[in-house]
């Protein structure tokens, strides 16, 4: 039983991180109907741009000072970075080719993901660099067989925080309206002054933001970040968004938590050099048996 609760704890924390990346995926495929390829991308750069701010703060001597105030601030100044390189992308490489066919824009997306991931490897090498995470050492124990880490603390909170946050934004301002308004009808919604590529730039940015977020928890959590990471968690946050229901904010967010869970307990219980297959099996079994995943298509205001 305590093997079953440590599992299920790192499962869940390991679910709220392939939630936050699956929420770029289902918000860009609810306004524009685009599978953006390029996200993951965005997580790894994520990864690395909290790692050289982090770095900067310890060279400085401000981590030992002022440790979760610097934490702050390397998700604040990552997830900027990359809310603006993905408003970079979408000018670049959707912007000019909406309206031409799918087929096109997701050639498009496979590129610039091949564009961007190259790009991590020539400016940062191909060797993984490693987090500072010393704040974080130690957790809590119960009964001598379940240990709940400090720093998955922090990801499950942190995790929670940026949901809510998302939610409340979507669902309770004038922004997410408009978002979900462009979503259901662009035509009109430019009738009634709302710009739709502001909004469209907008979905990119939070998105990668989140992405960037959660690319901050995944170095932090393994220890360090490497050029290539953001491909494999990628797809699963794919995957999580379709088994959620793709457009769907709260169907990804529920997605990502099952594939975590799955991944972890199939890791635990059959085998872990498996542990990439189960999130596949998940997918080829919703796209199979149930296409438009667990809340089914999005046709409501729970659409972004």
């Amino acid at each position: 039983m305590e093997y079953f609760i440590q599992q299920l704890i790192n499962g869940l924390t390991l679910g709220g991180l392939y939630a936050l990346i699956a929420l770029g995926y289902t918000m860009v495929y609810g306004v524009i109907q685009l599978i953006n390829f390029a996200h993951g991308e965005f997580f790894a750069a994520g990864g690395y741009v909290g790692v050289i701010v982090l770095g900067y703060f310890a060279g400085l001597g401000y981590m030992q000072t002022h440790p979760f105030l610097c934490l702050a601030g390397s998700f604040v100044l990552t997830m900027a970075y990359c809310a603006f390189l993905a408003m970079g992308v979408e000018k670049v490489a959707y912007k000019p080719l909406r309206g031409q066919s799918r087929l096109a824009v997701l050639l498009s997306a496979l590129g610039m993901s091949i564009f961007l991931s190259n790009g991590l490897m020539l400016t940062q090498g191909v060797f993984d660099k490693p987090y500072p995470g010393e704040m974080f050492q130690g957790g809590l124990e119960f009964g001598g067989m379940i240990t709940i880490g400090y720093l998955q603390m922090m990801i499950v909170g942190m995790t929670i925080f940026l949901l809510i946050i998302l939610n409340l934004l979507v669902f309770k301002t004038r922004i997410g309206m408009a978002m979900r308004a462009t979503a259901q009808d662009k035509v009109m919604t430019s009738l009634v002054a709302i710009s739709s590529n502001r909004i469209i730039s907008l979905t990119f940015a939070i998105g990668a933001g989140l992405a960037a977020a959660a690319g901050i928890m995944v170095g932090l959590y393994y220890g360090s970040v490497r050029y290539d990471m953001g491909f494999v968690p990628g797809i699963k946050a794919f995957a999580a968004a379709v088994l959620g229901g793709i457009g769907n904010i709260t169907g990804a967010m529920l997605g990502g938590l099952i594939i975590g869970l799955v991944e972890v307990f199939g890791a635990g219980y059959i085998s872990g050099q498996y542990k990439d297959v189960f999130a596949f099996i998940i997918l080829i079994a919703v796209l199979y048996f149930k296409p438009t995943g667990i809340m089914g298509e999005n046709i409501d205001d729970t659409r972004v």
